[in-house]
């Protein structure tokens, strides 16, 4: 490779690098800065990792590389011993990490490796304190990811290819890590080159030439016919996915317009998306499902979703379920919920005392009780002194939230409060003896409450965030 194209490469690397403080000066400003290279020994990471280690050495920055040890390939522990002699030769800090696959039965071997690989990269990140991991990709990879993505008809997002930088939180399990690719305008045959200038050394994985994968299926015998017949496609690819980059820059813009208008609190307001376009909810519901990281539906699941949220008669207890979570509608409004599909008719009440606590922790319930002082409350002598109890609702029970009011249902509190039905299935009772002192969601019973010389408490229920991912 001539010394042009070997500066051309250590160019990109300076000038994404560049970009990236320019962009997140937050995230590279630290001293000594600290970067990372995901390194499997193969001949992308390993030209990505002598740049690096050069530009590290120029520059005064800590550079570490992480090999994820997959376990698959017969041939695994030698390509670790490969990369802790490279890195060692390089004096580059090295660390490793052995994963298991978890449900390659339902994604595939390729996926599962993919998820968990990123799942470890991100743990050796925030154990070493490294805000920036590099990635190998190059152009070729964008061109194989933007005609399969064209294969499975996927729409803008999936036709953008890769980005030269970005989060990945739910691949690197942190919304603070970033994630760079600055070899992804630099061809393989280019990295072929600069790999025999430099005389390195790389492995190859038996897997890369397994046609049932679909990447490889493409590699072996679909890129070298285009490449056959348009010599260069792989950068008018590139460019094609830089035009779909700049489309779907614009659909977030439009979402994010639509979003404050249609927005209400944290769920959407029917009447507002009912003024829109069917191609503009769609959007819309992409860019709210995305916020949350929920994974894309299909087109067509989209559209059924869209049919049943507007059609579905007003007094309907609709509830959509998509692979991650519900999606509901209630009087109005649409919310995402997590799928949490727990019977909570099994759970047992449970008694405790108060000793002056700030909050006490419930995890059976899912979530924190909080006793707060006020003027207005329970005498704290009077609760500190009672058996106390918090438990599910079973039915009949009772509150009186003001003395000039009539005591009411508790299921009557939850309609004229306008909480939803999914959500009173997961609100406490705190109670003393037969007495209800405290309905989440609701409030304080009016007959125990206190005034005067204080101190007084307002107990106060703050549940749990379920994650939308916990089935994943």
């Amino acid at each position: 490779m001539s010394n042009s194209s070997t500066t051309s490469i250590s160019a990109y690397l300076e000038n994404t690098l560049a970009g990236i403080a320019q962009a997140f000066p937050a995230t590279v400003s630290q001293q000594p800065v600290r970067l990372a290279v995901a390194y499997s020994g193969g001949l992308d990471s390993s030209v990505l990792l002598h740049a690096a280690a050069q530009y590290a050495a120029a520059h005064g920055v800590k550079l570490f590389a992480f090999h994820i040890h997959h376990g698959i390939s017969p041939n695994a522990d030698q390509w670790q011993a490969h990369c802790t002699a490279a890195c060692a030769a390089l004096d580059v800090a090295f660390d490793t990490r052995r994963i298991e696959l978890r449900h390659s039965d339902k994604s595939g071997v390729e996926e599962a490796a993919r998820i968990s690989r990123y799942a470890a990269l991100g743990d050796l990140c925030r154990q070493h304190q490294v805000p920036l991991l590099l990635t190998g990709h190059h152009l070729d990879d964008q061109a194989e990811t933007v005609l399969l993505q064209l294969l499975r008809g996927s729409g803008a997002a999936g036709l953008s290819g890769m980005d030269r930088w970005n989060t990945a939180p739910t691949l690197l399990g942190d919304d603070q890590l970033l994630m760079a690719r600055p070899l992804l305008k630099v061809s393989r045959a280019a990295l072929e080159q600069y790999a025999a200038a430099q005389q390195l050394t790389y492995i190859e994985d038996e897997s890369n030439h397994d046609p049932r994968y679909a990447r490889n299926a493409l590699r072996q015998q679909v890129m070298p016919v285009l490449a056959q017949y348009f010599p260069g496609f792989q950068e008018r690819f590139s460019r094609s996915a830089g035009h779909m980059q700049t489309t779907q820059r614009l659909l977030i813009d439009l979402a994010a317009q639509d979003m404050a208008l249609c927005a209400d609190g944290a769920c959407l307001d029917l009447q507002q998306v009912r003024q829109l376009s069917g191609e503009r909810i769609d959007n819309l519901l992409r860019y709210w499902f995305g916020l949350h990281h929920l994974r894309m539906p299909s087109s067509a699941w989209l559209s059924e979703m869209r049919q049943q949220l507007l059609e579905a008669k007003a007094d309907a207890q609709l509830c959509v379920t998509h692979p991650d979570c519900h999606i509901r509608r209630h009087r109005n409004r649409v919310f995402l919920t997590p799928r949490d599909d727990a019977d909570r008719s099994e759970i047992e009440p449970q008694a405790f005392r108060w000793s002056g606590e700030a909050e006490m922790r419930f995890p059976q319930f899912g979530g924190v009780l909080h006793f707060d002082q006020a003027e207005q409350g329970i005498a704290a002598d009077w609760l500190r002194a009672q058996p106390l109890q918090i438990q599910y609702r079973s039915g009949g029970e009772r509150l009186k939230l003001a003395l000039n009011r009539p005591t009411k249902s508790v299921k009557y509190h939850y309609q004229a409060f306008d909480v939803p039905p999914w959500e009173r299935e997961r609100l406490p009772l705190v109670s003393s003896g037969k007495q209800i002192l405290f309905a989440a969601g609701i409030g304080m019973d009016c007959l125990q409450l206190a005034t005067g010389p204080g101190p007084h408490i307002c107990l106060r229920w703050q549940a749990d965030e379920l994650s939308f991912w916990q089935d994943i």
